[in-house]
């Protein structure tokens, strides 16, 4: 079974909106293995999403649009669709209590447009919304001819989904994938993504450029990201432990080429790793920021339980800061500047005096774009190339254990937010290293 996927919305197009939908449903049909052979984005125009829903009926079996089913004039899915396939409109009247109920709850009075949203196809079979108001719908319709013959299955099926991924995902879960297991083909699509930091895409690619050129039952993808790179392992199976098991030997290589380099897979952070070994360790942590302004604080905060091992931390931008209540001299900040290698290892050794915690991380850099002089002050920046001693991108992070204090010099391109993004990733990685 092939699918094609069409995302309704001018804003998609625009670029207000992110489209995430996409992503997701390619996902789980390949989980289902159905192949999602096209992924079109129409803005909210009958006449051109008439066009691409009838030229993916004409190629694919499985026809999914999302989005444009609100009750505002600009969701016009409802009524193409109907032209599309020649049914009438008729209203739900188990759609209709749904929504007014829904309203109900909130103790809101139900707009009249709402009342279209209970409109569905004739002889489609609703998808409830848990979440909001619009109903999905998925249509069979027999015969299936395409251009190049009959389908596969001798139908078609054509699925509408709302746009909001809040609703759209628990639908697809809950309500559109029991129905399209029964329909899917016997091939399984299974897919694994290991996460590494600490190398450079074209560094990772000469470590397994062999499995990257791999083809057939089994691939490799390489994709990268800041301070980050994934290598995804996909499988094509009669069945998942088949898949499992082709995915499992290239994995194995993969792991022994990289090695510490991975910090995790598939829906894991490097906070959550950090995390995890944490508690694992029954360790606890602080942390002292400047150039990162609480980014790191943040990111480790994330991660549900961080309480059990997080104490909390100190940002620190102004230097008075970083003599109290950190406890950095102020002769050292006067001597070496705030962006300096002393001022990160007193830093990290402050916020673990001050907390109490076993482990200390502190951050201290140049996001841009000015740049520091030797003496710690502030000049603007040459731009790339810059041989100032303190360029743009100079980041110096500082670890506290009970065992020693050490200081990593990085020096990062990118815009501010990226450095900043960067840094928080190095002093986490550092963390894991010093932890596993």
């Amino acid at each position: 079974m092939e699918a094609e996927v069409v995302a309704i919305g001018t804003e998609l197009l625009l670029g207000f909106v992110v489209n995430s939908d996409t992503a997701f449903l390619g996902r789980v049909l390949a989980g289902l293995g159905i192949g999602c052979t096209r992924q079109v984005t129409v803005g909210d125009n009958r006449r051109r999403l008439a066009e691409a829903i009838r030229a993916a009926l004409s190629r694919a079996d499985l026809v999914i649009t999302c989005g444009g089913l609100g009750p505002t004039v600009d969701d016009v899915t409802l009524e193409t669709i109907a032209e599309v396939t020649g049914r009438r409109l008729i209203l739900n009247r188990e759609v209709l209590r749904r929504i007014k109920a829904r309203f109900a709850r909130l103790k809101i009075r139900m707009p009249k447009s709402n009342v279209r949203q209970a409109m569905i196809p004739e002889g489609a079979i609703v998808l409830p919304n848990e979440i909001g108001t619009a109903p999905g719908f998925l249509i069979k319709l027999e015969g299936g001819q395409t251009p190049w013959g009959l389908t596969p299955s001798g139908f078609r099926l054509l699925a509408a989904l709302p746009g909001p991924p809040a609703e759209l995902m628990p639908m697809v879960k809950e309500r559109l994938v029991p129905l399209l297991k029964r329909r899917a083909s016997g091939t399984i699509i299974l897919s694994k993504t290991l996460k590494l930091t600490g190398l450079t895409e074209s560094e990772v690619d000469a470590k397994v450029r062999d499995l990257l050129a791999l083809t057939g039952s089994v691939t490799v993808g390489i994709y990268a990201h800041p301070a980050q790179v994934d290598l995804r392992v996909t499988a094509k199976a009669s069945n998942s432990a088949q898949a499992k098991r082709l995915i499992q030997r290239i994995e194995g290589k993969i792991r022994r080429r990289l090695k510490r380099l991975i910090f995790g897979a598939d829906e894991e952070t490097l906070e959550g790793t950090v995390g995890a070994l944490l508690k694992k360790k029954r360790l606890t942590l602080a942390a002292a920021e400047s150039i990162t302004g609480g980014l790191l604080q943040h990111r480790i905060t994330e991660v549900p339980g961080s309480s059990a091992y997080f104490l909390g931390g100190v940002v620190a931008y102004a230097n008075a800061l970083k003599v109290s209540p950190l406890g950095v001299e102020g002769s050292l900040l006067r001597r070496h500047g705030a962006v300096s290698p002393q001022a990160a290892k007193a830093m990290a050794a402050g916020i673990r005096r001050l907390t109490g915690s076993d482990l200390g991380i502190s951050l201290t850099g140049i996001a841009g774009p000015t740049v520091a002089s030797a003496k710690g002050g502030l000049t603007t920046a040459l731009g790339p190339g810059s041989t100032r001693p303190k360029p743009v991108g100079l980041v110096y992070i500082g670890f506290s254990s009970p065992e020693r204090i050490e200081v990593h010099r990085h020096c990062f391109s990118g815009s501010r937010s990226a450095v900043k993004f960067k840094a928080s990733q190095a002093a986490l990685d550092l963390i894991r290293r010093y932890l596993s």
